[in-house]
């Protein structure tokens, strides 16, 4: 059985919006993209390495989909895994692309992830993806988070749990300080949550 890895850049306020460039997604009118560049290092980057070549398939939402295809096939140098993983596109506006191998999901999701779960074959990662990941904390889809802490607050934008989640417990099971304060860390689902009496 196959998991659903997320892998997040996210602020301490939550945010998981446009952290890669300016241009990466405005909508909202926000401003701030491109957060995450003061806090690259050698600890991060390693970490980040070591994600990008395990074996993995994407999990990516439409809007995710449509800056990724034009930017990873110019730059498969960086990250060739990117090119022969199967790239599932959750959308209702496109059914096909050059960019292969690619398959759109369309209508009822949670019913098509639970069934690509099921199936062998490589645990299912997804980035940014922010729509989708919401659907997926509802259905209580997320087996893994793999995040990447910034010391930074951003006020507004794109949140990771933005409209709730379904309860549950993780646990770490890696995390590390980098050299600027990026506390990245692994957390497995283990179940419900436990109270007090």
């Amino acid at each position: 059985m196959r998991k659903v890895v997320v892998l997040e850049h996210i602020s301490l306020d939550g945010v998981i919006q446009a952290p890669g460039g300016s241009e990466e997604d405005t909508s909202g009118g926000f401003t701030h993209g491109g957060w995450i560049a003061p806090y690259a290092d050698d600890i991060l980057g390693t970490a980040l390495r070591k994600q990008m070549n395990s074996p993995f398939d994407l999990l990516l939402g439409r809007k995710t989909f449509d800056i990724w295809e034009p930017y990873w096939p110019q730059h498969a140098d960086a990250w060739s895994r990117v090119m022969a993983a199967t790239k599932y596109v959750a959308s209702n506006t496109r059914m096909s692309s050059e960019w292969q191998p690619s398959v759109f999901l369309s209508r009822d999701i949670p019913a098509q992830v639970t069934t690509l779960k099921r199936q062998s074959g490589p645990d299912l990662h997804v980035w940014g993806s922010g729509n989708l990941l919401q659907t997926l904390l509802r259905h209580d889809l997320v087996d893994v988070f793999w995040l990447m802490i910034y010391p930074i607050t951003l006020g507004g934008g794109k949140r990771l749990f933005a409209d709730g989640t379904i309860p549950a417990a993780f646990k770490v099971t890696e995390s590390m300080v980098t050299s600027k304060g990026v506390i990245v860390v692994n957390y497995e689902r283990t179940g419900t949550i436990a109270t007090g009496s």
